[in-house]
């Protein structure tokens, strides 16, 4: 089995080289994976190229492209609109087109964002979409590219992951970051202010990854939610980080975190202000148990300090 990996070198496409099975079914699995840059063992591949997106399905023929690479610059892409459409949108429709030809299977990983964030309760899968800002907007693209070629359902050859705040223990994320931040503000004596009103849940990469893996396994088509357990402000994410990290060794002593109201730190794209995913029929479908948060976050801290 051929599986093409679109973004390995971010964070997720470093988990997922790291954790999909090396056969399924007894068959051994060719990893083809792809980065905007290429080298280290991985193919060029320009997601804002849809040419070259359609060209690498045509000559790997793979049995999945699995989509994890995408446009995350959320308040950058309110002035890149272009680019941020012709990766997130156009791509994947450049490789269902494709994939239409080849007979293969497309799993594109997306986000929490395609919401309004206006429902206050979690937002089950067949929800409409109402993304608030171009990222979101261009993400609700490539579903609908995916859904209207490729087709969901027992027939379909497409399937949409959709999951929330992802980091890991490598790449740019909201984890590292705040690991940054809590060394300089507590040498220095000084606060830490992060948001406190949206609310929404943290996803490690160990276990999206692994949920890519089971529905690559399971064959799975359709629309799919799944993040860790539980729920958290982004205010939360970071006090937790901050215990986490010290009780780990990591940090000598966290910086006081300040809750902050979205008002009170404006940014170019407006943010779901509750934006949690309902996964319990992706668990199912899945095969796959939940995990909160605070432990699945533990445990990527553990894997920093390693």
């Amino acid at each position: 089995m051929k599986v093409l990996l679109t973004g390995s070198n971010g964070q997720l496409g470093q988990a997922l080289r790291l954790s999909l099975p090396k056969a399924i079914k007894g068959e051994p699995l060719e990893l083809i994976a792809t980065s905007r840059q290429g080298g280290n063992g991985m193919i060029a591949l320009d997601l804002a190229d849809r040419d070259a997106c359609r060209a690498a399905v045509v000559e790997h023929r793979p049995d999945w492209v699995l989509n994890a690479g995408a446009y995350t610059a959320v308040d950058r892409a309110e002035t890149d609109s272009q680019l941020a459409h012709r990766v997130n949108g156009e791509a994947p429709r450049a490789f269902a087109e494709a994939l239409l030809s080849t007979g293969g299977r497309l799993l594109q990983v997306s986000t929490d964002f395609v919401f309004s964030g206006d429902q206050g309760h979690p937002y089950q899968p067949e929800q409409a979409l109402a993304p608030l800002g171009v990222y979101g907007a261009s993400k609700a693209a490539g579903e609908q590219a995916v859904g209207e070629l490729l087709g969901f359902g027992s027939d379909g050859h497409g399937a949409i992951l959709r999951t929330s705040w992802v980091y890991g223990a490598v790449g740019k994320n909201f984890l590292l970051t705040m690991l940054r931040l809590h060394r300089e503000k507590a040498s220095q004596g000084e606060s830490l202010a992060v948001v406190a009103d949206q609310v929404g849940c943290p996803t490690s990469t160990l276990g999206l990854a692994g949920a890519c893996g089971a529905l690559i396994v399971r064959r799975l088509s359709g629309v799919l939610h799944w993040s860790d357990a539980g729920a958290a402000s982004w205010y939360d994410f970071a006090v937790a980080i901050g215990e986490l990290a010290q009780a780990q060794g990591l940090l000598d002593q966290p910086a006081p975190v300040r809750p902050l109201s979205s008002k009170d730190y404006p940014t170019p794209a407006r943010r779901p202000a509750y934006s949690l995913l309902d996964c319990s029929s992706s668990r199912e479908q899945l095969g796959l148990p939940a995990q909160h948060w605070r432990a699945a976050l533990q445990e990527v801290i553990a894997d920093v300090g390693a």
